[in-house]
């Protein structure tokens, strides 16, 4: 009854506005922390500890781990445990109506965790690691929530804008917050900051920036539907079962929704992989004592990457008009896997740094119109009252959560002491993906969601 008396308002600006102003807010945790300065730095400290022991890995536990395998690990690991509360979590806000709580609830989390980050240094480089597996989790929660409101604040004809709108905030934002990070860090010296202080500085900076802005999207975003009050005898944990149980078996209904998420989980993962190994790809040289990519220069090209990827999700915005959603995502994994083939097989002499900008110009050309086209294609093979349960699973392979990914490129580089093999063998995401993508009928899956919810 709750459902049927609060039919939610759609298309209103001020609240998109407060939507997408939470991808301005925790996008600083992708770039800042994610992207740019937890994996060098991590590593950095990671092979200063395994300098004590004589074949240099570093001791977590008393597990030997490469320095710059670490922070893989981590996030296949955080990845892990989103696979098995995410979908439970979606289940519990479908059915208490408590999305806006709950996203509050673990966006606060993250972001405590990220400035806690602070503390990582010398002897604690590990703590690095532990706090990013909470905060990449919590990060991953709230984000479920939020993706989950696109259906209710945009009317179908307008998703695809609103998605690229909210993933334009996040590249602005993002891109803002690593742009005075990028400031500061090029100019620690003057200000008399020594370096690891300036990464930790930085680090904190992103969950303040996460918690302080979240505070417009809470006093935007409306709560959708009356709190459904529990029936006797039952929590929200084991209602949550019991409804996710009844969406698995339901979700029979909707084969090409399946089809299309196990295309996106795979080829997602080979992006969320470039993006969250890309740092310590380029700074690997700098690591074991050779000649490699500067922090400052790295910093500029991800800072570049954030703000080319704004105009390459409008322009893929426009390329899924002409071509349609699914023939642009296809184009977008073949620029993908050129772009991976590269990165393995260049950037070797002395143009290196410029190599890497140009690599980094075409990611930045599909980076938001893959993620962006995704996102609201999605939106349309998913039934109402349903939406964070199915985004949960979405989210289980969304940006810097995969897990394949990141575990193969883990193994991969400490088995051959290479991260070129490394980087070549999440190739294999983007071609599964290539080849699944196009055997999904969106048309088909539309009509099944329809006929669902008309029920």
């Amino acid at each position: 009854m709750a459902m049927a008396s609060a039919r939610p308002m759609v298309n209103d600006k001020k609240e998109i506005f407060g939507w997408g102003m939470y991808d301005w807010a925790n996008s600083a945790f992708s770039t800042t922390v994610a992207t740019v300065f937890l994996g060098p730095y991590v590593a950095s400290l990671a092979a200063e500890a395994a300098k004590a022991f004589p074949e240099g890995l570093a001791r977590f536990a008393g597990i030997p781990v490469a320095p710059d395998s670490f922070l893989p690990y981590c996030v296949s690991f955080s990845v892990g445990l989103q696979v098995l509360f995410l979908p439970i979590l979606g289940a519990i806000a479908d059915y208490s109506h408590l999305r806006k709580q709950m996203m509050q609830l673990f966006a606060t989390l993250g972001a405590l965790a990220t400035i806690a980050m602070f503390m990582t240094a010398g002897s604690l480089w590990w703590l690095g690691g532990l706090l990013f597996i909470i905060a990449n989790l919590a990060f991953g929660a709230a984000i479920v929530f939020y993706n989950a409101y696109l259906p209710e604040i945009a009317s179908e004809e307008r998703r695809d804008s609103v998605s690229s709108y909210g993933w334009a905030m996040g590249y602005l934002g993002g891109g803002l917050l690593l742009l005075l990070n990028l400031i500061f860090y090029q100019f620690r010296e003057a200000l008399g900051v020594p370096t690891a202080l300036a990464v930790r500085i930085n680090l904190a900076s992103a969950g303040l920036w996460w918690l302080g802005f979240s505070l417009i999207t809470w006093s935007r975003l409306r709560t959708r539907q009356a709190t459904r009050p529990l029936p006797q005898g039952e929590t929200y944990v084991s209602v949550g079962f019991k409804q996710l149980g009844k969406t698995l078996k339901e979700v029979r209904n909707f084969p090409e929704t399946l089809k299309y998420l196990l295309a996106y989980f795979l080829y997602n993962d080979g992006i969320q992989t470039v993006i969250a190994v890309s740092a310590t790809f380029a700074a690997a040289p700098l690591i074991r004592g050779g000649v490699g990519i500067d922090q400052g220069v790295l910093i500029m090209i991800i800072l570049m990457i954030q703000f080319v990827a704004f105009f390459g999700a409008l322009f893929w915005g426009k390329l899924a008009g002409w071509v349609g959603a699914k023939q642009s995502i296809i184009i977008s994994l073949v620029i993908w896997s050129g772009v991976v083939i590269y990165a393995y097989g260049g950037m070797k002499g002395e143009s290196r740094v410029l190599e890497f900008w140009i690599l980094g110009a075409f990611i930045a050309l599909v980076l938001g119109g893959s993620q962006a086209i995704s996102r609201s294609l999605f939106a349309q093979m998913i039934p109402r009252g349903k939406e964070a349960e199915f985004y949960s699973f979405y989210e289980i392979s969304e940006r810097g959560t995969s897990w394949i990914g990141p575990l193969l490129f883990g193994l991969v580089n400490q088995l051959f002491g290479s991260l070129r093999p490394a980087i070549l063998s999440v190739i294999f995401f983007f071609v599964m993906g290539l080849i699944l993508l196009p055997f999904v009928n969106v048309k088909k899956a539309i009509a099944d969601v329809k006929a669902y919810d008309g029920r």
